[in-house]
């Protein structure tokens, strides 16, 4: 029988490359699986440059990496700003590779966004699997566009975005205006990311199936809604830890890998382990958000003033407006951080969350740090910024309970608050939520899990796929 070719295209940024890179790795431990992966030469260079990815890979001899251009000049940031530009970049130059690789290919893996994949498909007369890489509760509110413009619910009428939304099926009584996605807040419709989540929803639910990096236990009900749309949904994350699930369960090696485009500082793993139990609140805001330059002392004077332990990264670039050379850091600031702050340029996320010092996790709210934050049952304080963040903080802070909303707010004394309610006022509230929440996740990889068995299934399906 002919081996199953599996080709994957990411969306090429860090969250959604980094999951891909994963689900492509839990496909090569089934050798009797063939999977190409399709990389942007920049994501491909930085990935080569900041992480063992070569030398993880080349261990699987079913396993190769294609690159290809992202249609941007070298210069170009690739920012959140430049999301858009990347997505219309990928598809003119991977539409023709494509093509002509599904000659050769069993089914393909596609990040959600890249709808010009449907077509190809059907061309092709080949399965098609979208992966979304962000949360399933935020994509349904993507899916859930029309029904908002339908009703009259978006563009949004006055300036009140506390007016609850109900237009969408089991999140009724749930989401805010100010819940939904960042694009939501735009006054006109034709804006062009508006345009592009409507023609996503249309084309998502013509796939096959749907992938997701979660697990029933945290979205079975969102996951229902899917099912109605979408009966084939393969639920099987959190997938860093499904991946240390299956190394461990093959006798190999469980050591924590990396898909990081930012060189990771090792040296705040030793000073967190210098830090009493449960004491640092670990800041971060991901691998694209920014913040302005008084937003930055507010963060700052917020953390100082809360007495709190923390650790800092402060990617570079995240900052606008501020030149590194140029600094005026008032004495109280830089004190403060001597004493009981470290600050770095970037940090391996999925070993700071498990070092037993961190008790809590500022968060910029995007799914991968979410995801891990919940495994490793740290509650959280979200500052979301865009995509599927600011319903992942509503989540986070009224669904699930696992810690505090700040979105659309930056002001010390707030910062302050929620970083004492968090680390002192109702640490142990918060601490055993999240340890409860992150039992059931663990218990979904486990033999017998629902994401164990829904990645099982998935492979299985892969495999009675014919070209």
């Amino acid at each position: 029988m002919e081996v199953p070719h599996v080709v994957i295209l990411p969306l090429p940024l860090q969250g959604p490359v980094n999951c891909m890179v994963k689900l492509a790795e839990l496909l090569c431990l089934h050798q009797n699986i063939r999977v190409t992966f399709i990389n942007t030469e920049y994501i491909h260079q930085r990935l080569v440059n900041c992480t063992d990815v070569q030398i993880r890979f080349a261990k699987y001899p079913n396993f190769k990496f294609v690159t290809v251009s992202d249609g941007l000049p070298e210069n170009n940031p690739r920012n959140g700003d430049q999301i858009r530009k990347v997505i219309e970049g990928v598809e003119e130059v991977s539409s023709p590779l494509l093509r002509e690789m599904v000659m050769t290919t069993t089914c393909l893996i596609v990040d959600g966004i890249f709808t010009f994949a449907v077509h190809i498909a059907k061309e092709a007369r080949i399965p098609l699997l979208y992966f979304d890489t962000i949360s399933p509760c935020a994509l349904w509110t993507y899916l859930s566009v029309p029904k908002l413009i339908e009703a009259g619910e978006i563009p949004f009428k006055g300036n009140d975005l506390d007016v609850l939304v109900n237009s969408m099926p089991g999140l009724e009584g749930v989401m805010r205006r100010r819940d939904l996605p960042s694009f939501c807040r735009a006054p006109e419709l034709d804006t062009p990311t508006i345009q592009l989540v409507i023609k996503e929803g249309k084309h998502i639910v013509q796939a096959q199936g749907l992938i997701f990096n979660t697990f029933e236990g945290l979205e079975g009900p969102i996951l229902s809604q899917f099912r109605a749309v979408c009966p084939n949904i393969y639920a099987i994350g959190p997938l860093h830890i499904q991946m240390k699930a299956k190394l461990a369960s093959q006798c190999l090696p469980k050591t924590a890998t990396s898909n990081s485009l930012w060189k990771e500082d090792m040296s705040c793993m030793d000073w967190l382990d210098e830090q009493p139990n449960k004491s640092v609140l670990f800041v971060s805001i991901g691998s694209l958000a920014t913040m302005s330059k008084a937003q930055f002392f507010e963060f700052w004077y917020g953390l100082v003033n809360s007495k709190t332990r923390f650790l800092w990264v402060q990617r570079p670039g995240s900052i606008i407006e501020l030149e590194e050379d140029n600094i005026n850091v008032p004495m109280e600031l830089s004190h403060s951080t001597k004493e009981r702050g470290c600050i770095v340029s970037w940090a391996p996320q999925e070993e700071v969350l498990a070092h037993p010092s961190i008790g809590g996790f500022l968060t910029h709210s995007g799914w991968n740090s979410t995801l891990e934050s919940i495994v490793e049952g740290v509650p959280m304080i979200c500052w979301p910024c865009f995509v599927d963040q600011q319903v992942n903080s509503r989540y986070v802070g009224e669904v699930w309970k696992l810690g505090l909303d700040m979105k659309d707010v930056c002001d010390r004394a707030i910062i302050e608050r929620m970083v004492r309610q968090v680390m002192e006022v109702k640490k142990i509230e918060f601490l055993e939520r999240a340890k409860q929440m992150s039992n059931l996740a663990i218990a979904s990889v486990a033999e017998g899990g629902s994401s164990y068995q829904d990645l099982d299934r998935l492979i299985e399906d892969i495999r009675l796929m014919r070209i």
